[in-house]
């Protein structure tokens, strides 16, 4: 089998077990690739193995706890590690090179690895596929980095997507942008996705209206703000529903110590394994997926996309979405009417439109056919997962035909 799989290196921050949406996309997509053709460099290292996903070796620069740039004197440490730790984190991601030689690298551009990766690699004769999942630039790196910062990761961000031998990214809009920036065009736009299992349950499903309206948030709350306008117009239409409603929190944060969460009626499940989730997520009524109603901070809110609305379709789930109406979200939801879209914060019309929404009598049937169109026309897994594989194997040639010597040693290997 690991004949028809080059050696594979993925580079990014994050390490092979991490939760969130951007690491559950590359082990879905990595989901058949044999371990002794996996290998993985990051910054952040494995603390634990839940999502079980193995490699052959893992080498990790690691950041000192302390210095990462978290919370406290987050400027004076981007500064050191920008200036001492980024240099030092380039040798260590060279000698991974020159230790591992994979036939190919994918790079996932995610904060604090980009200046070692943007340092390294387009000098190297290796032929690297780049996944753009966020801009670096965002309100909130800003407020973390500094502008000047912020702004030089996103360009050298920018130049590792323009010097890649293929390329990917995570929304249309953010395609788009790219292209019109950088001038080159991305093999597809890379997600989460939904195998033949997952359409079959789809096709088999039909309405469960229960005596509960059970609404799903699977991951972080990124605009919290935001997020408080929609648990008040929630808590005031409960009253006035056919049916009790709860809110179900799944997810590495926990959010029970907020002032807006009330037990009476939300409960918090942890982060689950996949599986585990998809079977929970089935048990509810409706998924919930948010962004910022204001356009305040557009590098994230139009151009990133969240893992979860992929994860409530596969889970047939019609989807509750809250967003600016330019955001990458609410511009997929105009596209398939897959449940409710809100785009004001206004608490009445929130209220109104909540309480006609979650009055239907069988979302299923309302919202079910486009809810298999979207999943089908965006978010396939197998030709996902195919278009990619074929960018590998164009960056393999890259690396073959830039070292003849390493493709006469893979040809002994093979």
């Amino acid at each position: 089998m690991s004949r028809d799989f080059p050696r594979l290196l993925v580079a990014t921050e994050f390490p092979p077990n991490a939760s969130g949406g951007g690491p559950a996309i590359v082990r879905q997509m990595l989901e058949d690739w044999p371990i002794e053709n996996l290998f993985w460099w990051s910054v952040l290292p494995d603390r634990d193995q839940r999502f079980n996903q193995k490699v052959a070796a893992h080498r990790v620069a690691r950041i000192p706890p302390p210095l990462y740039p978290n919370r406290r004197w987050t400027r004076t440490k981007s500064k050191l590690l920008e200036n001492v730790w980024a240099p030092l984190a380039a040798r260590h991601f060279q000698k991974t090179l020159d230790l591992f030689q994979p036939d190919v690298a994918w790079v996932i551009p995610h904060i604090w690895s980009i200046p070692p990766l943007a340092s390294v690699l387009p000098g190297s004769n290796i032929g690297f596929h780049t996944t753009m999942q966020d801009y670096v630039d965002s309100n909130r790196n800003i407020a973390r980095f500094g502008a000047k910062r912020s702004g030089h990761l996103a360009s050298l961000a920018d130049e590792l997507y323009l010097k890649a031998t293929t390329r990917d990214a995570t929304s249309h809009p953010m395609i788009a942008d790219l292209r019109l920036r950088k001038g080159k065009e991305a093999a597809q736009m890379l997600h989460a996705g939904l195998d033949e299992a997952d359409f079959d349950l789809l096709a088999a499903k039909s309405g469960n209206r229960t005596g509960e309206i059970r609404i799903a948030h699977a991951g972080t709350i990124v605009e919290e703000s935001d997020f408080q306008l929609f648990v008040a117009a929630l808590a005031r239409a409960r009253s006035q529903l056919p049916a009790p409603v709860t809110l179900q929190f799944f997810g590495s944060h926990s959010y029970r110590s907020r002032a807006w969460f009330d037990r009476s009626w939300m409960q918090e499940y942890g982060d689950l394994r996949a599986m585990e989730l998809s079977e929970r997520l089935r048990e509810c009524a409706w998924g919930l997926a948010t962004m910022a109603l204001s356009d305040h901070d557009p590098r994230y809110n139009r151009f990133s996309f969240p893992t979860k609305f992929i994860s409530y379709l596969a889970a047939g789930l019609p989807v509750i979405t809250l967003g600016h109406p330019a955001s990458s979200l609410a511009l997929m939801t105009g596209n398939y009417r897959v449940g409710l879209c809100l785009t004001s914060g206004e608490p009445a019309a929130l209220e109104s439109h909540l309480l006609a929404g979650l009055s239907i009598r069988d979302p299923w049937e309302q919202f079910g056919p486009e809810i298999q169109r979207c999943a089908r026309t965006e978010f396939e897994l197998e030709r996902m997962r195919e278009a990619l594989h074929e960018c590998f194997a164009v960056c393999r040639q890259r690396s073959l035909g830039a070292n003849p010597a390493v493709a006469d040693k893979n040809n002994r290997r093979h």
